[in-house]
């Protein structure tokens, strides 16, 4: 079996095929295919979105593609940047400046209203007519500065109270034991699994 990334991720597409790397599937990326286009993300919702970018690279390939949007919500800011968290601070935002525009947010703010938790929800397009959507969540709270140099995005200042860490501060084996992409991918494991002896 034949499985497409449908992300332009590079950090996403390493922990991915980290995660699924003992199935007995062939595991394809963009670069594969050089799509002609980014991947349209005009949803409203991490559903919308995960659907929208599996369709288009099933579409493009052919073949079965599993695509994913993650999202963190804060509390305090009414769950925003939610949907938008990878432009939170503009569309060519980099990932240090969405972790500054957060923390300047917060500025202030007491721990006990930083509560926070990132969500992620796979979309595995099988074939004309099948897709599945699995997702997973994780809590905890915005720290006050960053801390810690593994991972992506938010890690650095997403903070796990029962750790007393950052996603940042953990190794990317820790991380997959706990983050809310490991639980959506374990998701996503069982279910190939499944089909590859079904």
């Amino acid at each position: 079996m034949k499985l497409v990334l449908a992300t332009q991720n590079k950090d996403k597409v390493k922990e991915i095929k980290n995660f699924l790397s003992g199935l007995k599937i062939q595991i394809l990326t963009l670069d594969n295919f050089k799509p002609t286009s980014k991947l349209k993300e005009t949803g409203r919702t991490l559903e919308e979105n995960a659907l929208q970018k599996a369709e288009q690279i099933y579409r493009l390939t052919k073949l079965p593609s599993l695509a994913d949007d993650s999202g963190l919500e804060v509390e305090y800011l009414k769950g925003k940047p939610g949907v938008r968290s990878s432009r939170f601070a503009g569309e060519k935002a980099t990932y240090l400046d969405n972790n500054l525009k957060l923390l300047r947010l917060l500025k202030n703010v007491p721990a006990q209203k930083r509560k926070a938790r990132f969500r992620c929800v796979m979309a595995l397009k099988l074939n004309e007519r099948k897709v599945k959507l699995l997702d997973g969540k994780i809590s905890g709270y915005i720290a006050t500065e960053r801390k810690g140099k593994s991972g992506f995005g938010y890690d650095p200042i997403f903070y796990i109270p029962k750790l007393k860490k950052t996603f940042a501060q953990l190794s990317l084996k820790q991380k997959n034991q706990i983050s809310h992409r490991a639980q959506a991918l374990q998701k996503v494991k069982k279910y190939l699994q499944k089909l590859i002896k079904n």
